[in-house]
């Protein structure tokens, strides 16, 4: 893909994502719950956090936030007390803040999002909530403003897909994880190639489908960044199977663990 074309595409992600963060609201569904594979032209209101996470999981947020996601990472993650979490594409923070509380104190959350509407209204948040334990940074997950061999786990939710060079993704999450640290990470996938007038639809590459792959492509980028035993833990197929999208294609939402070697 040329440059030029990375530019629109994280150019009208941005756009639509500072959009959402100004109205607090969402506009990804999970796939079993979405009335299509598009984006819904009404975003007014939605929130798929009750059909995500458990009701301790909501409790232990102080807030409304509403989730951007396909899933719940921090379901598989299994974080321990003291780690370092890292979340690309954090959004509100809602991930991120459930998180920061299995770290506890001497652990840590850091959440990574390139939109600054996002940045603002994540950081909002922690103040409301009082959690001193994150940190909320602005910046691309294809060169993450992150240390080397710094993170134990990076989680991520419904975000990867909407990078057009997910190797670089792969690469960076690779190079700031320690010997030892895993990727747990909800997103989209498709089983069968989409259509290039979808692929080239950046309305599409917003919602969540344009940049969604097959997910055997997913899993090998996986591998060629370097991580050991890749794997789809959960796999949630539309029912619409991408119809709206002019494609016999199916979409997925899946979850996938891996880990960089000791």
């Amino acid at each position: 893909m040329d440059a030029k074309k990375e530019k629109q595409i994280k150019s009208t992600v941005r756009e639509l994502y500072g959009q959402i963060a100004a109205q607090h609201t969402s506009c990804c569904q999970p796939p079993d719950e979405a009335s299509s594979c598009c984006c819904s032209e009404d975003v007014d209101d939605i929130s798929n956090a009750a059909l995500l996470y458990s009701r301790e999981e909501l409790a232990a947020i102080s807030t409304d936030i509403p989730s951007l996601g396909c899933g719940n990472p921090i379901a598989l993650s299994e974080i321990k007390a003291g780690e370092v979490v890292l979340d690309l594409g954090s959004g509100g923070g809602l991930d991120c803040f459930l998180a920061a509380k299995n770290v506890g104190l001497k652990g840590r959350g850091i959440g990574l999002d390139m939109t600054p509407e996002m940045i603002k209204l994540a950081r909002m948040n922690a103040d409301k909530m009082g959690v001193k334990n994150v940190e909320f940074r602005q910046g691309e997950m294809e060169k993450m403003p992150v240390d080397s061999e710094s993170v134990d786990v990076i989680i991520s939710n419904c975000v990867i897909n909407l990078s057009p060079d997910k190797d670089a993704v792969f690469r960076e999450a690779f190079r700031v994880l320690k010997p030892g640290g895993r990727l747990c990470v909800s997103d989209m996938v498709t089983h069968g190639e989409l259509p290039e007038s979808v692929r080239q639809d950046l309305t599409q590459w917003a919602c969540c489908i344009g940049g969604a792959i097959d997910e055997k492509a997913y899993l090998q980028k996986i591998r060629d960044a370097g991580f050991n035993k890749p794997k789809v833990v959960e796999n949630k197929v539309d029912s619409a199977k991408g119809s709206c999208c002019g494609s016999t294609s199916i979409i997925a939402s899946v979850a996938v663990t891996a880990f960089k070697p000791k």
